[in-house]
């Protein structure tokens, strides 16, 4: 039955117009693509219509019940369906593009959220799921309240003197460093917390480092993911390399895990923020 939706799908592609992104307020079989959008969902009191999740979505722990249609980036069309939705909804980086093309030709309403690294982004997502699931009162409420608590930590870092230079390290391969520079949601709750990321400026994404380069960036905070394997980033590994050892960081041994999900800019984006903001601006970080 799925693969012969699909089939019509596909013959119907150049026939069916992608659908607008309208309010889908009676939808009751939910699918949801990314860790921020379920979140938002639940946060909005939407959690029974979900039917389904991606592998990014692992907060609140009642998502881990649901179905898991795979990883947001690498989605089949047979997978979805499987679940029989009413609504997508979906970051707009998740794909691949042929996958969404054909859930929209088999009738399935297809919602893109902008996925970006900063306060104004999380707003905007929040409103945008609120609105397509008939909820815009609740999502105006929530997305008021995190933009109140962002507005009170920008008035906090006004009163910071100078800003911590700061360093997240993405992973760690027998010595080989992999930095997150701009446009990656390390640097952008970096940003809303008061930090500097001294790679920044540098270049966008993540890179791998070499010692030089990390010497330079004279780092005063190295922070990590929490996670498993070379994520983990036990203190004592990371400040014993010998381009940490000599920075601030590994002289003050300045070190800290952050969750995973602070990275991924949802409706909990403020309160990780402000974490990470008394983390960055403690006399005595913390080591792990």
């Amino acid at each position: 039955m799925i693969r012969s939706l699909i089939l019509s799908a596909v013959c119907a592609m150049s026939l069916t117009p992608a659908y607008a992104e309208e309010s889908y307020p009676d939808a009751k079989a939910i699918v949801s693509i990314g860790g921020p959008v379920t979140e938002i969902l639940f946060a909005l009191g939407a959690g029974e219509r979900v039917v389904a999740r991606d592998t990014t979505a692992q907060f609140p722990a009642a998502v881990m019940e649901l179905p898991d249609v795979g990883y947001m980036r690498r989605l089949s069309a047979e997978g979805v369906l499987s679940v029989g939705p009413d609504l997508i909804i979906a970051r707009h980086t998740s794909g691949p593009p042929e996958t969404l093309d054909l859930l929209r030709a088999a009738s399935v309403p297809v919602v893109l959220v902008q996925d970006a690294f900063t306060g104004e982004a999380v707003s905007a997502a929040i409103r945008k799921v609120g609105s397509a699931i008939g909820e815009g009162k609740k999502a105006e409420t929530l997305a008021t309240e995190v933009e109140a608590d962002l507005n009170q930590l920008a008035v906090d870092i006004a009163d910071v003197a100078e800003k911590k230079r700061v360093m997240f390290i993405l992973s760690n391969d027998g010595g080989r460093l992999n930095v997150a520079g701009r446009d990656t949601g390390a640097h952008g709750i970096i940003t809303l917390a008061g930090g500097d990321n001294m790679m920044g400026p540098a270049f966008s994404g993540y890179k791998l480092l070499n010692d030089e380069a990390i010497i330079k960036a004279q780092p005063e905070l190295i922070l990590m993911m929490t996670g498993r394997g070379d994520h983990e980033g036990r203190a004592e590994e990371i400040l014993a390399l010998p381009a940490i050892a000599s920075t601030p960081a590994g002289v003050n041994g300045a070190f800290q895990v952050i969750p995973g999900a602070a990275l991924g800019f949802g409706p909990r984006t403020a309160a990780f923020a402000r974490s990470l903001h008394d983390i960055i601006y403690d006399e005595k970080p913390v080591r792990h």
